[in-house]
C-alpha cells in the first residue's frame, strides 16, 4: 500500500517531458483585478475579530497581503487563497495541476514558500495528493488559518495601516 502510495505521488510530482509542458496560455485580453472598494471603519472594525471576515473582503485580503508582505511571512497569505482558488477547480486535469503547484510551491521540504505545518499534517497532506479532490489541502488549510488567526491578526490590527482603516 505504501509503494503504491509512493508510486502514484512520484508520478504526480514528475517533472516535464517536454517543452509543450512549458507553455503557458495567455488570456486574449489581460484581465484587471476589480478595483477594491475601501471597507467603512465599522465593516474594518469586524476584521479584528473575524479574520474569515477579513480575507472575504478583497480591499481586507490586499491591506493584510501587504502587511505580511511587509513582515516577509505573506506565504501562509499566499497558500490560504492558492488553497481557495484550488477548491473552486472543477476540472480533475486542472486540480492535479493545481495541487502540484501548490504541493511544490508551499508544502514541500524546502519549497520557495512553504508554510509552516506539523509533520502529521504535511504527510496527511501528501497522501491526500494520490488522488487530489476539493478538499485535498482541507486540514492543512485550517492549520494556516489558525496560525494567521493566533498571531498574524493580532499584528495586523495593531499595526498603523489598520489604525488608520478604522478612523
Amino acid at each position: 500500500r505504501a509503494k503504491e502510495i509512493k508510486t502514484k505521488l512520484g508520478t504526480l510530482l514528475q517533472k516535464p517531458d517536454s517543452a509543450i509542458d512549458f507553455i503557458i496560455p495567455y488570456p486574449e485580453k489581460p484581465e484587471k483585478p476589480p478595483k477594491a472598494q475601501k471597507p467603512s471603519p465599522e465593516e474594518a472594525l469586524q476584521w479584528r475579530d473575524s479574520l474569515e471576515k477579513l480575507l472575504q473582503n478583497p480591499y481586507g485580503l490586499a491591506s493584510f497581503r501587504s502587511f505580511l508582505r511587509s513582515e516577509f511571512s505573506e506565504e501562509n497569505a499566499e497558500f490560504w487563497v492558492a488553497c481557495e482558488d484550488y477548491k473552486k477547480t472543477k476540472s480533475p486535469v486542472k486540480m492535479a495541476e493545481k495541487a502540484k503547484k501548490i504541493y511544490e510551491e508551499f508544502i514541500q521540504t524546502e519549497a520557495p514558500k512553504e508554510v509552516n505545518i506539523d509533520h502529521f499534517t504535511k504527510a496527511v497532506t501528501m497522501k491526500n495528493l494520490v488522488e487530489p479532490s476539493p478538499s485535498s489541502f482541507d486540514m492543512a488549510q485550517k492549520r494556516i488559518f489558525a496560525l494567521m488567526e493566533k498571531d498574524s491578526l493580532p499584528r495586523f490590527v495593531r499595526s498603523e495601516f489598520y489604525q488608520e482603516l478604522i478612523k
